[in-house]
């Protein structure tokens, strides 16, 4: 608790009338006092709170967000699967983040736009596991945690000859090419350290790059979809759009073969289908915070055979339904 703070509970004691070192033992002992029955307070400048009580990038209360949601970059794409909802409790947005809350066939959906990349990941993720496990009140973590479930719903590109443009694909393990979830302890209980060696060894992998890291989705939600509807497999999270995915336009890049490396790369009869940028961290945030989470997207351009969809939203609206069905069953 700020030391700042105690003004404001001091003079219920008179406090400020007394010698000074018997104000500080005071404040002292009152702090302990509300840190031992709430737990330790989070500073204004960790926790930020907007005047209305809603938390800093996302605008959003407490109340404001559904258990199940639903992760998209595009702003636009908010409204696509909001369409679907039967009811429609609220809409909020600020710079990127767009939010509506609503109902799907009696279940209630939140629907959130992230922007692109994982450190706009880090914010939405971060902030709305504060919105339900750390109370606005008393600035404490909460005792009994809340668990979301979160899924992603995107466009990659493939890395496969099988997986045509057009096909769905289904994220078992993320690839972390960022470096988002090194910032944070405990990064070994939820990363495959053993495929991380593995593909540091298929891979011819510049050493002034992070480590990547490697983490699976959440077994509950893998098993709502089927195999045969999804290619399931590994998933590569890019730290950008060009170089990072092996795109070459006037720059070259440090291993013009990374693309077909990654093709070849086998860990456990597993392979990595497709490039993306925001699954990485949803999986590495969610397994720290103990959430749910998966990412499901549409191939949209083949990166081994130079395929591209031009219109790929009808694709994209079909498997945004077949998503809100299966969550349906949680």
């Amino acid at each position: 608790m700020p030391f700042m703070a105690f003004t404001k509970v001091l003079p219920l004691f008179s406090l400020r009338k007394k010698p000074f070192l018997v104000q500080v033992h005071a404040a002292l002992v009152l702090y302990l006092n509300i840190n031992f029955y709430y737990g330790i307070m989070i500073e204004n400048s960790e926790l930020i709170i907007n005047p209305d009580g809603s938390i800093y990038h996302l605008h959003l209360l407490p109340q404001d967000i559904s258990n199940n949601i639903i992760l998209v970059g595009d702003q636009g794409r908010v409204k696509i699967v909001a369409n679907n909802f039967d009811t429609i409790e609220l809409e909020k947005s600020n710079r990127e983040f767009f939010t509506i809350t609503g109902t799907y066939k009696g279940k209630r959906f939140t629907v959130i736009s992230t922007g692109i990349g994982t450190d706009n990941i880090d914010i939405v993720i971060n902030e709305l596991d504060a919105l339900v496990n750390i109370d606005f009140k008393t600035r404490t973590i909460k005792t009994n945690k809340k668990t979301l479930n979160f899924i992603r719903i995107g466009t990659s590109g493939g890395l496969q000859h099988k997986i045509n443009a057009g096909d769905f694909v289904l994220s078992t393990h993320a690839v972390g090419f960022d470096s988002v979830l090194n910032y944070y302890k405990n990064v070994d209980d939820v990363s495959d350290n053993n495929a991380v060696n593995d593909f540091l060894n298929q891979i011819d992998w510049n050493n002034k790059l992070p480590k990547p890291y490697i983490v699976k989705a959440s077994d509950k939600l893998v098993k709502l979809f089927s195999n045969k509807e999804f290619h399931f497999g590994y998933t590569i999270s890019a730290p950008g759009f060009y170089g990072p995915q092996g795109r070459i336009l006037r720059l070259q890049n440090f291993n013009k073969n990374i693309n077909a490396q990654i093709e070849k790369f086998e860990y456990k009869k597993n392979k990595i289908n497709n490039y993306e940028m925001e699954c990485s961290a949803i999986y590495g945030l969610s397994a720290l915070l103990k959430h749910n989470a998966l990412t499901v997207c549409v191939v949209i351009a083949n990166r081994v055979n130079k395929s591209f969809i031009n219109d790929y939203k009808p694709i994209v609206e079909k498997l945004i339904v077949k998503v809100l069905d299966k969550l349906v069953e949680l």
